[in-house]
């Protein structure tokens, strides 16, 4: 009886150590393998931008093609002017959106995205001049059927023409919602409008049934995702939130202001 207990109080005693080395060591591997997460998620972030602006190209160094091409820039959502004491660098608007102090709660009836809060501050990347982009990328996220679909929206340097849109994180069900990441469907997105002339809200939207040449104001409208309403609700409702008011309305509409006094 003796030498089962000294049998078991072995064995746990065993159990306990090896648990705290395991512990040890992958504590120790977390922390000295952050940096080089952070390094690639970086590298991807870039990579998304790029892609989305249509100024990738395979082989390339992101890096040294992300620092010639792009400017990035704090934009105050409130009033769409640039926050010049906020560095784009080291600012994060993700976990921003975290903190109270940084963001607000938003209501049921403004939710349209699911998104729970929004930050007060945003990063916008430029293309070109930053004072006259070629092109303007906004970080866009919302609810789909499955999961917070994260990605970019590339626009012409009007302000209201779209370049493209990617997501770069969504769990929506592969064949149908996961077509978001479909080159095909992402094609569609080129040329779109935002705005109406003169408006400050969003027409732009996905539609069931197809866009062809003869449908009414087709300028405005992208096929919805075939078998996925709800992600294709996602998709229109997260647009709708980021190109409204609540979002970069404001901040937009100095690029149309321009162009369309031009």
């Amino acid at each position: 009886m003796m030498a089962s207990n000294n049998s078991i109080k072995k064995t746990l005693t065993v159990a306990f150590a090896l648990c705290i080395v395991c512990s040890v060591v992958v504590s120790t591997a977390a922390v000295v393998l952050r940096p080089t997460q952070q390094q690639n998620q970086e590298l991807d972030r870039k990579s998304n931008i790029l892609q989305v602006a249509e100024l990738y190209e395979p082989g390339v160094d992101v890096n040294e093609r992300f620092a010639e091409a792009i400017t990035a820039r704090v934009v105050d959502l409130q009033n769409g002017e640039y926050a010049e004491d906020k560095n784009a660098e080291t600012f994060n608007q993700f976990e921003a959106a975290k903190d109270p102090a940084q963001s607000r709660t938003l209501s049921g009836a403004e939710d349209m995205a699911g998104i729970g809060r929004r930050e007060d501050y945003a990063t916008v990347y430029l293309v070109g001049d930053p004072d006259n982009p070629d092109k303007i990328i906004l970080p866009v996220r919302g609810q789909g059927l499955w999961s917070l679909m994260s990605g970019y929206l590339a626009l012409k340097g009007d302000g209201n023409t779209v370049v493209g849109l990617s997501f770069y994180d969504q769990g929506e069900t592969p064949g149908l919602g996961g077509e978001v990441d479909n080159p095909d469907w992402k094609a569609l997105w080129d040329g779109k409008k935002i705005y109406p002339e003169g408006e400050m809200d969003p027409a732009i939207r996905l539609v069931k049934g197809g866009v062809g040449p003869q449908t009414p104001e087709a300028e405005y409208k992208v096929d919805a995702l075939s078998g996925a309403t709800l992600t294709s609700n996602g998709v229109t409702n997260l647009l709708q939130f980021w190109l409204s008011d609540a979002g970069f309305a404001e901040y937009l509409a100095r690029f149309r202001d321009t162009t369309q006094g031009a």
